[in-house]
């Protein structure tokens, strides 16, 4: 199939690195968007074969958006960079959007281990769908990273969050276009190395935060859909 260009937001992965990139799918780009890193994260990559983005801001929005931009691909992915995700889960998804039977793609994790996903971070998962579903009528069990969708119609959603919001604000300004939301389940691994986010009570509060400005949000008014036009009927598809 065509290939896709794939967005790893990575801070201090280098041992995680190969175990993910050795999974792009063939004939795939894979783009690691390096958001500081001080442990050679970026040298492991482009030894790899990676395509490196620097992206100086932190923050997590600020890496996937830096990825965005830098993608060419008709389609893009995203996938988080510490080995809890296997890219190559990401063909479907991407057949998915490139034959126009979803808008986007989004991978419901499933634990394959004790500890792979702590529950604190569930507990903050869980509330936040359920805040989505208030918000817009899309329902969803999980907000996880691992996501397809075009290019052109992602650029046009005008993402502005630059922090733990950025996966939330896709769904969301997604939905209010009218965009067809799909989830497939995916298996989770533990991580490699600790989380900057979820890892901690302190980190999955200050997500649940920025996630829940981004809820409060008036929808943007004349959305595009997903090739450039409204998608109300792909709205009521996903409800």
């Amino acid at each position: 199939m065509p290939g896709a260009d794939v967005v790893l937001p990575c801070l201090d992965e280098e041992q995680a690195l190969p175990w993910v990139l050795e999974r792009i799918p063939p004939g795939w780009r894979a783009i690691v968007v390096d958001n500081g890193s001080t442990d050679g994260s970026a040298a492991v990559a482009r030894e790899l074969g990676a395509t490196v983005v620097s992206e100086p801001r932190r923050g997590f929005g600020a890496a996937c958006h830096a990825g965005l931009t830098a993608a060419e691909a008709d389609i893009v992915c995203f996938c988080d960079c510490d080995a809890s995700l296997d890219p190559s889960l990401l063909v479907p998804f991407a057949e998915a959007v490139r034959e126009g039977r979803s808008d986007l793609v989004l991978g419901r994790r499933r634990p394959q281990a004790r500890g792979a996903w702590p529950a604190h971070a569930r507990a903050g998962n869980l509330a936040l769908s359920r805040m989505l579903h208030a918000r817009t009528g899309v329902r969803l069990h999980d907000l996880g990273p691992l996501r397809a969708a075009r290019r052109e119609g992602l650029l046009g959603l005008g993402l502005t969050d630059r922090r733990s919001g950025y996966p939330l604000q896709m769904v969301v300004r997604a939905a209010d276009a009218g965009w067809r939301i799909e989830e497939r389940d995916v298996p989770y691994r533990p991580r490699t190395g600790k989380s900057k986010v979820t890892g901690t009570w302190r980190g999955t509060w200050h997500a649940v935060r920025d996630m829940r400005a981004v809820l409060q949000e008036p929808p943007v008014t004349g959305p595009a859909g997903p090739a450039g036009q409204a998608g109300q009927a792909g709205q009521e598809a996903a409800r």
